[in-house]
């Protein structure tokens, strides 16, 4: 089926070769980085069609002991942000320009697993529904989120102070 890297995220073979010879590391670029590690975001399956990830309700609650609504945002955007990076292609970077999310259902423990597929995968923007449910398989929060896709050439240009646009 897919290739996994060391941190269990299975990528399909024509993703792993699309990016090949880059000198990039899969698992990093697509994550929720600093922030995902702290949540405990969990990336499983990652493809354009379709991105599956998980998220502990322990760790990441607000004062009554429920899942906080960020963290359902969190998980939200980052699954919804690696399918437009993937679907982007490595020329490109995908930037998000809205996320909205609806908060259905209340958590206390388990994990909560998030599922994101493509509304519209286009050119210049790529937009991803997003469900998270719970252990029993209850919605827990619909979100939608719309990403920018620009040259990837961009990105470095906007790093450097020195280069005027």
């Amino acid at each position: 089926m897919g290739e996994h890297n060391e941190h269990g995220t299975e990528f399909p073979p024509q993703i792993v070769e699309q990016w090949a010879g880059l000198g990039l590391d899969l698992a990093a670029l697509f994550s929720a980085g600093a922030l995902g590690q702290r949540m405990g975001v969990r990336l499983l399956t990652a493809a354009p069609e379709r991105v599956v990830g998980t998220l502990p309700v322990e760790g990441n609650t607000q004062p009554y002991g429920l899942l906080h609504g960020g963290a359902s945002a969190v998980l939200a955007e980052t699954l919804g942000s690696v399918g437009a990076m993937l679907h982007a292609g490595p020329n490109k970077i995908a930037v998000g320009v809205d996320l909205n999310c609806t908060h259905h259902r209340a958590v206390r423990t388990g994990l909560v697993t998030g599922v994101a597929t493509p509304a519209h995968a286009g050119r210049t923007s790529a937009t991803y529904d997003i469900v998270l449910t719970d252990d029993q398989g209850k919605r827990v929060c619909t979100a939608r989120l719309t990403c920018a896709l620009r040259p990837a050439a961009q990105q470095s240009q906007a790093a450097d102070p020195t280069t005027s646009g």
